[in-house]
């Protein structure tokens, strides 16, 4: 899903909870919103990995000819993995759940990362690329190391 559909959806989820829940810290509020999206961060981090280019356009750039090259593989039935996104897989929304024992803006980022993989997760499933994402790090790590 596209970094501005994050942002679309991850306002609407928070006016929604906030309306819901309007005793709730606007600060804890505002890190729902930010979590929902910039969970995104590690697609640039791969992009800077593979392409050695710090440039934000140029990792939009990168994402827009990868989604083109994922799609023309799907259709031709290539079922290969895409990049690693360390800040999308399963033990690193249990690390944030865990911090926030210890500080309650964590179960907010939480919330918003939550909300941002159900999103992904749609996305994925619904364009038939759900195979592409690695959704656990230790998995990753097994093939990779």
């Amino acid at each position: 899903m596209l970094p501005r559909w994050h942002i679309l959806f991850g306002a609407i989820f928070t006016v929604v909870l906030f309306y819901f829940a309007p005793q709730t810290n606007p600060i804890y509020i505002v890190l729902v919103f930010l979590s929902s999206f910039l969970i995104d961060f590690d697609h640039y981090i791969a992009s800077l990995i593979k392409t050695k280019n710090p440039s934000l356009t140029h990792s939009l750039e990168y994402h827009r000819i990868k989604l083109i090259q994922e799609k023309k593989e799907i259709a031709r039935g290539v079922r290969k993995k895409s990049d690693f996104h360390l800040f999308h897989t399963v033990e690193f929304h249990i690390l944030v759940g865990l911090l926030s024992m210890f500080w309650a803006g964590f179960f907010y980022i939480f919330i918003g990362m939550i909300f941002h993989s159900l999103l992904d997760g749609f996305s994925l499933f619904s364009g038939g690329a759900f195979h592409r994402r690695e959704f656990f790090f230790f998995n990753w790590a097994r093939k990779r190391f």
